[in-house]
């Protein structure tokens, strides 16, 4: 992959992976797929799936796999196909062909690189250790961070979330290897066996570049305390969920001012941002960490940083051997796979993390029909229009809320298959050099082009934050808009054949979901202009809040291992969304069948189909490295609790398949979550 997302920070997005089994014909319902020895309402997860889940055991390259992952891996083979053509074939020097194929060609080219060694990075690592003043350890980290790798902290220019019409340029934590802060500071023998696997992982890397196995695990042990202290000023992946907490305007000159242990002229020379006029310090305490830890560490163990973060980031793209060493640490240890990716599944990855536009625009021409885009924009009516009629039907909501939160959803922005206008990629050079260097010149390139498409200019709403070949989709409060790429709006998540039943529980309840991140507990602290503010009438946030809380006390009970419980808080959005998804998705497709009813087919009514179509947007086996991983850091809940822990909460599912207080996953009505 490419790795310009260490560099920028994550867009307020949120993104949501489903699937629904394909059919040719008829329901669209396997049979096969379930496991109906179980009672569904004792455990509907292996009722709907537990078939699906006998016959597809986890690949060694997954710590995941489920029917998203048999997607991914369908789109894959597509791609494969479009690149390896444009590869075979001699092009124009300059041309978007030319650089796809030699881009790919390159990755695949191992005998090179592994002649190679580390010699692509040799350079920097040779100016790094040639520093010896405190005041050219910032200087190197910036020039570092412009080519794509990590400084102490992270920066982008995004929307404005308090004047979304404007960009602003912002900066926020950063500088973990980990990512999250718990990996530093929890004490739990799961965590402590992974910082232990990191610190192995660092000294080995280090002496890979030709330092002696002490000097190595100095450097390492420098590494590790450098970003414990920078995570023990880090907010937490649940703490990030707030945006009002993590925003902080301020002038450049009250910058420099509040935050002058860093030498901002410097940064801003260097990348380019000396136009800027206002910036946001998303968490003020890590970036006085960083003055801190800029003043007080010794030059040494700066340097150590430095040619950590790029000998780590640089180690899958250089010979075999590093990419081996990176996998055993972040594939094996951290999530649980068995072996790595074959070559040319990094070869395409790579390509579509460089030019993923231009990729997508010949994947548009040959793999989106125009029909599947019509009905698309259809289904996504007939949610809106459900959506609305539940808005209504809430007793706990004023009229007063109502009425914007109708303005609102009325003002989605609705964005399906691909853009309108393609990226321009004629500026990015891709020549036969080194890997390593050409993936440094597209972040540069990359970086060229958010600065001076960004930086104290309008957000352009036609930017889109996936490629069209992306299997998934996304909600962005900023500029209220839900997207579906054409890689999501296909079998099995997307099925032309199959009848409503099947479609409004799927693709159905995926736009319902996204649509209800407008609403969530994040989302709906944004107006319909996607700016920041509080359009609630007195009261209704009060019961919202109420009403939310049983939801996340409800998952923070959840065993997801028997020493390991879900996180209700950092899940909270996700979860609400589910239920708003399937609330939202059942109304239209009972409204629907007013105009064309559905009979019982395969033995289930057409609303247990919906369900089961649901259920098996989530089926997958996963390994119990990649549980605590993703309980640790990501906020959607596992595929099992987005259904276990999602349908006890709808009453439609009590109804469908006759649950009652004898089945073990009843929840007495009082109990359940009521808001949408």
């Amino acid at each position: 992959m490419k790795f310009k997302h260490l560099l920028l920070s994550v867009p307020l997005a949120s993104m949501t992976l489903v699937s629904c089994k394909q059919q040719t014909v008829g329901t669209g319902i396997d049979l096969a797929n379930l496991d109906q020895t179980v009672s569904a309402g004792n455990d509907f997860y292996q009722f709907a799936t537990g078939g699906w889940r006998a016959t597809h055991p986890i690949p060694a390259e997954y710590s995941r796999y489920g029917s998203f992952e048999v997607l991914y891996e369908n789109n894959n083979k597509q791609l494969r196909e479009l690149i390896e053509t444009v590869a075979s074939e001699k092009h124009a020097v300059g041309s978007l062909e030319q650089k796809i194929g030699d881009l790919y060609n390159m990755v695949m080219d191992s005998v090179k690189l592994n002649k190679e060694g580390f010699e692509p990075i040799r350079a920097d690592l040779e100016m790094i250790e040639a520093i010896s003043a405190r005041g050219d350890v910032f200087p190197m980290m910036v020039n570092l961070m412009k080519k794509g790798v990590r400084g102490y902290f992270s920066f982008y220019i995004g929307a404005d979330i308090k004047d979304s019409k404007q960009n602003l340029l912002e900066f926020n934590q950063g500088g973990l290897s980990l990512g999250e802060k718990g990996y530093y500071i929890e004490t739990d023998s799961a965590t402590m066996a992974i910082r232990d696997g990191f610190n192995l992982y660092m000294t080995d890397l280090f002496k890979m570049c030709g330092y002696p196995e002490d000097v190595a695990a100095d450097k390492a042990k420098a590494v590790l305390e450098i970003e414990t202290r920078i995570a023990q000023s880090s907010r937490s992946a649940t703490e990030l969920r707030d945006p009002e907490s993590n925003y902080h305007k301020m002038s450049v000159e009250d910058l420099k001012k509040d935050f002058s242990g860093i030498d901002w002229d410097t940064l801003f020379n260097g990348i380019g941002l000396t136009a800027a006029k206002e910036v946001s310090i998303g968490q003020p305490e890590a970036i006085h960490e960083v003055e801190n830890i800029l003043a007080e560490v010794s030059v040494e163990e700066q340097k150590a940083y430095m040619q950590w973060t790029l000998i780590n980031l640089a180690s899958s793209y250089l010979s075999d051997e590093f990419r081996a060493r990176n996998f055993e640490f972040y594939g094996r240890i951290l999530s649980g796979k068995q072996q790595d990716r074959p070559r040319w599944k990094r070869s395409v990855a790579t390509v579509e993390g460089v030019l993923g536009e231009g990729v997508g625009r010949i994947y548009v021409e040959k793999y989106f029909p125009a029909e599947a885009k019509e009905r698309m924009i259809n289904l996504v009516k007939h949610l809106q229009d459900a959506l609305a009629e539940r808005i209504q039907e809430q007793d706990w909501m004023s009229e007063e809320t109502k009425k914007v939160a109708l303005d609102k959803l009325s003002a989605f922005y609705v964005k399906i298959g691909y853009p309108d206008k393609w990226r321009d990629y004629s500026g990015l050079t891709i020549t036969d050099d080194s890997f390593w260097a050409n993936l440094v010149r597209s972040n540069e390139f990359d970086l060229k082009h958010m600065v001076e498409t960004k930086l104290n200019k309008p957000v352009d709403r036609e930017e889109w934050f996936m490629t069209p070949q992306t299997v998934n989709a996304y909600y962005n409060p900023t500029t209220n808009e839900i997207c579906f790429p054409a890689g999501i709006l296909q079998p099995p998540f997307f099925n032309m054949e199959a009848d409503d039943a099947c479609n409004f529980g799927a693709i159905g309840v995926v736009i319902g979901h996204e649509m209800t991140h407008g609403f969530d507990d994040k989302g709906r602290q944004f107006d319909k202009n996607g700016n920041l503010t509080d359009w609630w009438a007195p009261g209704d946030s009060e019961r919202f809040d109420e009403r939310a809380k049983v939801m996340k006390e409800f998952f923070d009970n959840i065993n997801v291992l028997p020493d390991l419980k879900a996180n209700g808080s950092l899940t909270l959005g996700e979860n609400l969304a589910d239920h708003g998804g399937l609330k939202v998705a059942y109304c239209a497709l009972q409204n629907a069948m007013k105009e064309n009813p559905l009979e019982t087919k395969d033995g289930f009514t057409p609303e247990q189909r919906f369900f089961l179509a649901y259920a098996n947007l989530w089926a997958s086996n996963i390994r119990e490295e990649e549980m605590r991983r993703l309980t640790k850091v990501d906020p959607h809940s596992l595929g099992r609790w987005r259904v276990n822990g999602a349908l006890p909460h709808v009453d439609a599912w009590y109804d469908a398949f006759g649950v009652t207080e004898q089945d073990s996953m009843f929840i007495p009505k009082e109990q359940r979550v009521t808001i949408w």
